[in-house]
Formats: structure tokens, sequence, C-alpha cells
């Protein structure tokens, strides 16, 4: 272990004497996943290099850029009568408009934490006379599992199983940033698991069509310290390419049998990000074949139009263009025990690793 810890070391070292080299100009890089941005701030990434690079956090976190209109509307299901709502447990403290599933519970309705869509199916096995909804939030990491779960369902008859669909899809929202005139970003971080998925074809555009270059990468300050690395020698030869870091885990092409049974399940569709608005195509609604499962189509769920909470910019965050300590609301009004927006409530978002691990003021 000792020898495995010195070779680490002398590895970070290497990294950081390189970045020190190569970052004679500022560089500005986002990263896109809310794991990124909190083992940035962990592992206090940030104080380690040198200051002309940035590091920015993206709408990386699925909490955080779910809208305010969906979490009213899965907070109106979970108080509907014989509804078992089940749920990841970064949910349950989400504000909506005036409650959070926490508020819920204690009033009666049944809130369920589960760890995997196994679970939830599970509680509609063994609750035959209640309707149990899962609440799928998450990136394409999350979403095969909650597609082999509605396949499930329907292959056994389970009728009293649903989910209401609030995934998103990431690329989307990658060529709405690289459009977007007020952010100005040198190149990306791209998400480790999310690619892991998908593959690099369905974000290569990002080098293709915007000159921006992308590496995905793993998790640890090792992964990040190297993914900096191959992107600033991207700067240096005048490259622009999608690469990848975390060879262990991603690939090109992804992975094609998960790929396949999130295409036979959902369907893309257009959907509202938090801070950001609609961007088409963005989200996965469950296809017409598994409508029976759909808790939007079984519960008739009403579409809301809910505002977001005034003064906070989570929003702003989310698109890179403030650090969280830059809100006014930050750790005075928005704490992890009272938050008042998700990037405060959930494990990824970037006010809580900031609030957690950094705690002082940005440039």
């Amino acid at each position: 272990m000792k020898k495995e810890s010195k070779d680490l070391r002398y590895l970070a070292k290497g990294y950081l004497a390189e970045i020190q080299t190569l970052a004679q100009s500022p560089f500005t890089i986002m990263e896109v996943c809310g794991t990124h941005t909190v083992a940035i701030a962990k592992n206090a990434l940030r104080e380690l290099l040198p200051t002309s690079i940035r590091l920015i956090s993206g709408p990386g976190c699925p909490v955080c850029v779910t809208d305010s209109s969906d979490i009213d509307r899965y907070l109106y299901l979970a108080a509907q009568p014989n509804v078992i709502t089940a749920t990841f447990g970064d949910m349950i403290r989400v504000p909506g408009t005036e409650k959070n599933l926490q508020v819920l519970r204690a009033e009666g309705a049944d809130v369920r934490i589960v760890y995997s869509t196994q679970d939830a199916l599970e509680l509609a096995r063994q609750n035959p006379d209640k309707e149990v909804a899962f609440l799928g939030i998450g990136f394409e990491t999350t979403t095969p599992t909650v597609a082999v779960s509605l396949e499930t369902a329907k292959q056994e008859g389970i009728t009293n199983y649903s989910v209401l669909s609030m995934h998103k899809v990431v690329p989307p929202v990658l060529r709405l940033l690289a459009e977007d005139e007020e952010l100005v970003v040198d190149a990306f971080l791209d998400p480790g698991h999310v690619c892991a998925i998908i593959g690099t074809e369905p974000i290569e555009f990002m080098a293709k069509d915007y000159g921006l270059p992308g590496v995905v990468t793993g998790f640890s300050a090792l992964d990040i310290l190297e993914a900096i690395v191959m992107l600033l020698r991207q700067r240096a030869e005048g490259r622009s390419k999608i690469e990848i870091q975390y060879k262990r885990v991603a690939r090109a092409e992804g992975n094609p049998h998960a790929k396949r049974v999130v295409e036979r399940v959902f369907e893309p569709v257009d959907a509202s990000w938090r801070g950001i608005g609609m961007i088409r195509q963005s989200g996965l609604g469950i296809r017409e074949e598994y409508g029976a499962w759909d808790a939007t189509r079984k519960f008739a769920l009403p579409v809301f139009r809910s505002a977001e909470t005034p003064g906070c910019r989570c929003g702003d965050v989310l698109k890179g263009r403030i650090y969280p300590t830059q809100c006014p609301m930050f750790g005075k009004r928005c704490t992890p025990m009272k938050p008042v927006g998700p990037c405060m409530v959930s494990s990824e978002g970037s006010c809580a690793a900031y609030h957690r691990y950094v705690q002082r003021s940005e440039d």
C-alpha cells in the first residue's frame, strides 16, 4: 500500500508539473458531471492548479436540473391516495413551491427510499393493492435500469407499477452551452458514466462543429488531472477532439445493449431544465407500448407552471456563469440543512460541494 501511495503521488506531481508548463495562458474548463464537481472540491484541485486554469461547474447534476414544475408534479403524485412513491434518497428534501417529499411523508404520504428500480418493482409485488410510482430522474447513466424495470413489469404483468419519467440526455444541453454567447469555455471534462452508456459519437459534434475539445474522464483526482493534461496537450498541438481518459470503463461505441433497451422503452421528447429552460429533444418519454406503466398517463397528471424560487441562482451556477459562492443566498438563507435550491440539496450539487469543501469566495 505504501508503494502504491508513493506511485500515485509521483503521478500526481508529474501531471501538475506538466499542467504548470502548458498552462501559460488562461484556459477555462467546464466539468459537466456533478460527480466531477464534488471530486474537484473534495480533493482541492482548484487550489493545486495554476491560476490560469479555471474550472467551472455545468448542468451535470440530474436532481439540480429538474425543473420546478416537474418537482411540483411529482409532489402532486406523491400526495394521491393509495400511492407508494419510490425514490432515491437525494430527492427527499428537494423543495417544491410549497413542500417537499419529506414534508409530505410527515403528513401521511407513503414515500419510500429505494436503492434501485428492482427495489421499486419488489414494492409493487409486495403491495398489489397499492400503486407504486417510481420517480425517474437521471441522465443516460440510470435510464437503462429504469427501462429494464418497465420491460420486466410488462413481461410479468405487474400492473401496479409505473414510472414518472423526468430523465434527460446530455448531448442537447452541450450544444446549447456551445452556442451560449455569454459562456466562455475552452474545453470540457465530459461525464465518464454517461459516455460509458452512449459512447463518444453523440458528443463529437462539440469538437467538430464548435472547436471545443473534451475528455471523457473518471472521478478520481488522478483521472481529472490526467484529463486536464490531455486537454492542454490538445491546445498546445492545435487539435480539437473528444478523447477518452476513462478507458477502463468507457468505450467509443458505448454500451450497445444498454442503448438498445433504452431505445425500446423511451423516445426523445422536449424537456425543461431548471435555470435553462426548454431544450428540444433533451428528455426521455415512455413509448406508447409501455403507456400502461407511464405514471403521467396512468394518473392523468396535470401540467404545472411553477416559478423558480426568487433569489436562487442555481440556474446560473448550472450554466457556469457564476460560482456557488457568488449566489447571495449561499451559506446564509441556503444551506444543506435548509436548502432553498436543488444545487444545495443534491449530494452532487455544486452548491453542496462548495459548502462542504470550499466555502470561500471565487474571483
